[in-house]
């Protein structure tokens, strides 16, 4: 009973984490609703994917390897920055140039394969992220871990990550969000890129250790 409520514990504080809004939501949203429905479902696996990794190494002991090695974090960090704000310049750049939308059938699975791409990269942008995973299971997992935690945890971080991101995915993708965009592509595209360009200078300007 223990190690399920240590589960329960883990998997509801990283829902509180996964919900709350950042780079990942604007990332699926705007996918979602300048591509295709499944263009943001595709990127929403690879949120999934992302958070199965960080979920991965945590179990692994990433926060004592951060912490020691502060030259590590730093640089992911740096690196995470610097992708983020290469996003915000592409989005800016292409803010003012017309988009035409495909059909559900139309869309190239190259296409789909590069959504769930972009959406890894973005949740793996983030090292912030690693490290409440690994902050979430320091604290909460028994110092005795089974090693069917390996097995259970993982597919569960999935679900969470990737089912929270379709749902905004579903959610943006619908007709009037979708038309709402199309009339006011412009200042959406420029708002969403303003926001992953401050989301990129906050993470290389907060060079410190973590916590």
């Amino acid at each position: 009973m223990e190690l399920v409520a240590a589960i329960l514990s883990i998997l509801g504080a990283l829902t509180i984490g996964v919900v709350s809004p950042g780079p990942s939501f604007v990332l699926v949203a705007r996918v979602a609703v300048a591509l295709s429905r499944r263009d943001g479902v595709a990127a929403a696996i690879g949120m999934g994917v992302g958070g199965v990794i960080f979920g991965g190494l945590a179990l692994l002991g990433l926060q004592a390897a951060l912490a020691q090695v502060g030259w590590l974090y730093i640089g992911l960090k740096l690196l995470g920055g610097l992708y983020l704000l290469y996003l915000a310049i592409m989005l800016w750049r292409g803010a003012g140039g017309p988009i035409v939308i495909p059909t559900e059938a139309e869309r190239p699975i190259a296409g789909l394969a590069r959504s769930f791409w972009l959406g890894l990269a973005t949740q793996l942008s983030n090292p912030k992220t690693a490290v409440v995973y690994a902050s979430v299971f320091a604290a909460l997992l028994p110092a005795t871990t089974p090693a069917w935690i390996f097995a259970v945890l993982p597919p569960l971080i999935f679900a969470i990550e990737s089912g929270w991101y379709a749902v905004v995915a579903l959610a943006f993708s619908a007709d009037r969000p979708r038309a709402a965009y199309l009339r006011s592509k412009c200042w959406i595209d420029r708002v969403a890129g303003s926001v992953m360009g401050l989301l990129g200078l906050r993470l290389i300007l907060d060079t410190g250790r973590p916590g």
